[in-house]
Formats: structure tokens, C-alpha cells, sequence
């Protein structure tokens, strides 16, 4: 394998839930058979005291893990949604610069507005909105300068957010954070 001949190495594995699914009696044999393969190799990497080898698994699907690969993962670690406080660092990084900045009231506002968002829900609603005042000059866009195109506005972000909704259902949200207090190591 490669990360041993290679170590110090990290392994990092986005969205495992799509391989390392719980087994079925209906699975088909390949898959089957790639998660017996990846499992064999994950003790081979993780029995080796000398090693230093990290395997890293990201899901938002912890509940459809197989009980073999939780048990490898031993160290489950949940990052919960942004709360107040980071929703209102994440945003002000995004809307860094003065045609974007919002005046203080109204970034509270957002803060509240955008509870049960993600980081990348935040990014899209930050894009979206920003689109606002462009999509404004319609034909015009052509002939404007840049400084010429108006600042953003909390509007903006009232009409982004019809259209970028949180990605996460609130049931789905309380159901990782019961994952987590039964399962998880933090």
C-alpha cells in the first residue's frame, strides 16, 4: 500500500458511507468484496505500532456505517453545525471588503437568520446574495464599472435565502447529535 512505503501518511476518505455501508444479504459480490478488501488493508494499516499511518473518514451518514468499520474508527469525532459565533465569523470572512460589508445590526440579523446552515450552505447563500446587485443591471451590465454597482444589502440576503435553503433537515440534525451521544468520542 502505498501510505505505508510513503509514511508519515494521512488516508482521507470523504463520504465513506457510500462504501462502507452497512452489508446486506441482497449486496452484490464486488461490493461485498471491496469492503472485506478495504477492511483487510485498514487492520494492515492500523495494526503496525510503528506506523504512522492516519486513516480519517468523513460522512454525514454515521448511522449507515458498517459495525467492522466503526469499530476500526475508534476515535469519532462530530463537528457539529456553526453555531451564533461562528455563523457570524464565517460570515464576516465572506463578506470581507466594503462593497460587501454589512452594517452591524444587519449582520446580526443574518447571524439569527442562518441558524441550522452549514459552512457551505453559508457560502452559497453569501454567492447568491452577491449576485443580487449584479443581476440588477440586466443589459446594463456591460457599460457599469465595477464601483458602480451597488454595495450588498440585507435584502439581498432575504431573497438569496429563498433559494439557498440549510441542506441539513432539522430532524437529520438531531439525529446526529443523538449519533454522536450514544457513538461518538467527543
Amino acid at each position: 500500500m502505498v501510505a505505508i512505503s510513503r509514511q508519515p501518511s494521512v488516508i482521507f476518505m470523504d463520504e465513506i458511507d457510500s462504501i462502507m455501508s452497512t452489508r446486506t444479504t441482497n449486496e452484490n459480490e464486488a461490493s461485498r468484496r471491496l469492503k472485506s478488501e478495504f477492511l483487510v488493508q485498514f487492520d494492515g494499516v492500523t495494526s503496525n505500532s510503528d506506523g504512522l499511518v492516519i486513516v480519517i473518514g468523513a460522512t454525514n451518514k454515521p448511522q449507515e456505517l458498517d459495525d467492522a468499520v466503526l469499530r476500526r474508527l475508534v476515535k469519532r469525532i462530530y463537528i457539529p453545525l456553526p453555531d451564533a459565533s461562528v455563523r457570524r465569523q464565517l460570515l464576516k470572512h465572506r463578506l470581507k471588503g466594503k462593497a460587501f460589508s454589512l452594517p452591524d445590526g444587519d449582520l446580526e440579523r443574518l447571524v439569527r437568520d442562518t441558524e441550522g446552515y452549514s459552512g457551505s450552505d453559508l457560502q452559497a447563500l453569501c454567492e447568491e446574495a452577491a449576485m443580487m446587485p449584479i443581476r440588477e443591471l440586466g443589459a446594463n451590465i456591460l457599460s457599469v464599472k465595477a464601483n458602480q454597482v451597488r454595495g450588498l444589502r440585507y435584502g439581498d440576503f432575504q431573497k438569496a435565502m429563498t433559494v439557498i435553503r440549510p441542506s441539513l433537515q432539522k430532524s437529520k440534525w438531531e439525529e446526529l447529535e443523538k449519533w454522536n451521544q450514544e457513538f461518538g468520542a467527543n
